[in-house]
């Protein structure tokens, strides 16, 4: 299946919908163990994609070489840009490899995803790259890819694309498609134990943001609907935990949790204005996707729900921001607007820096603006924003 189709049935006022995710998902402290008997499956050629750190990769890579494979290694030192990709598909192409594995944070698995989806296919990577590139389907399917994420943040292992950054246009887009979906995601919390705390703090609030995103989504589905609300549940219990206590592993499964449901409901439901604004943030500073999500959140839930309240005071958003505040704050009748003040305190707890730490100027906000608005993550946003509604949302978060 190709992602979430949502389409209205004139006979019908409910919406058909179909839903997608990785082949296999494989959960649980320990899981790792698993990784060599799955790609040994797929063929003797192994590309180990890894983060900045390829160190951390190390026994993996012995577990799959005294698997008989023949492994080679491609670091991302950074979230993952274009001429990047391009150098890891020159690797993977004349490596030979007939599988990937992608070892890492989001940047890392993103990249693994892109390389082994245009692996197999002619032509550059701009061919199928959106915003920026022709976007055309690819012909042939990709390579087999064991997604494996070391921190809680994007859950990109359970999503259908792989997002890059084109430093020329100073702008973030993505790779889409069935191709880019991994065979098989395996999850083990016990990967993200020892990270430091800004990782926990950055990634954990993308992860919140994906899951009330997706929550608040007019694409959102039951099978959506029941992700989001475990995995809100689970991150507002646990991502203070993690933070103070990066050994807490109860902390780790909770959040590793709350990662997967929010990849794969994102990957269903869509996502909204947050990202909307964080895909041209990232693309124009260097500034880590995580910290810019969670310092957004708040002030892009007021901003909807202001919106709302004034434009579409009959939307069923406003009430599902009110369940997701119940959830959040534990409190029976709690508002979306309690709920903004409960992220907002949490972003405080979390030490998360305001825009401005990364470079981001009043007079750069007409462009953020213009960018966000027609980016794809703005169809899934709730409320009707322009562009000074958003532009309003980036001076409240510098």
């Amino acid at each position: 299946m190709d992602g979430l189709r949502v389409r209205e049935r004139n006979a019908d006022p409910s919406p058909c919908w179909d839903f997608s995710t990785a082949n296999r998902i494989l959960f649980g402290a320990g899981a790792l163990r698993e990784a060599p008997e799955i790609v040994a499956a797929w063929g003797k050629r192994t590309l180990l994609v890894t983060g900045k750190m390829p160190a951390r990769a190390a026994p993996l890579a012995a577990a799959l070489r005294a698997a008989r494979l023949a492994v080679e290694t491609f670091s991302v030192p950074g979230e993952p840009t274009v001429p990047l990709v391009r150098d890891g598909l020159a690797l993977a192409r004349k490596f030979g490899a007939e599988a990937v594995v992608a070892f890492g944070g989001g940047s890392a698995l993103d990249a693994g995803k892109a390389i082994a989806g245009l692996a197999p296919n002619p032509g550059d990577l701009l061919d199928y790259l959106e915003i920026v590139g022709r976007e055309a389907p690819l012909p042939k399917p990709g390579l087999p890819c064991l997604a494996i994420p070391t921190t809680s943040g994007t859950g990109a292992e359970a999503t259908r694309n792989a997002v890059l950054t084109s430093p020329e246009r100073r702008v973030k887009a993505s790779l889409r498609g069935p191709p880019f979906l991994p065979r098989v995601a395996l999850v083990d919390p016990e990967l993200a134990r020892g990270l430091p705390p800004e990782v926990t703090a950055t990634t954990g609030m993308d992860a919140l943001t994906q899951l009330l995103e997706s929550f608040v989504s007019p694409r959102a589905t039951p099978v959506t609907d029941a992700l989001c609300r475990k995995g809100l549940a689970r991150a507002a219990r646990a991502l203070r935990r993690a933070f103070r206590n990066g050994s807490d592993l109860s902390a780790r499964e909770d959040m590793a949790l709350a990662s997967l449901f929010g990849g794969i409901a994102l990957a269903n439901a869509g996502l909204g204005a947050v990202h909307g604004l964080a895909a041209p943030l990232g693309g124009m500073f260097s500034a880590p996707h995580g910290a810019v999500c969670a310092a957004l959140l708040a002030p892009t839930v007021r901003a909807n729900l202001a919106a709302l309240r004034a434009r579409a005071s009959h939307s069923p958003a406003i009430a599902r921001y009110g369940e997701a505040a119940e959830i959040l704050t534990g409190r029976k009748g709690a508002t979306g607007e309690d709920g903004a003040a409960w992220m907002a305190a949490l972003a405080r707890d979390l030490e998360i820096p305001a825009l401005s730490a990364w470079g981001a100027r009043e007079k750069d906000f007409e462009e953020i603006a213009r960018k966000a608005a027609s980016s794809r993550s703005m169809k899934g946003n709730p409320a009707p924003l322009d562009r000074e509604d958003l532009a309003e949302i980036l001076r409240t978060a510098r």
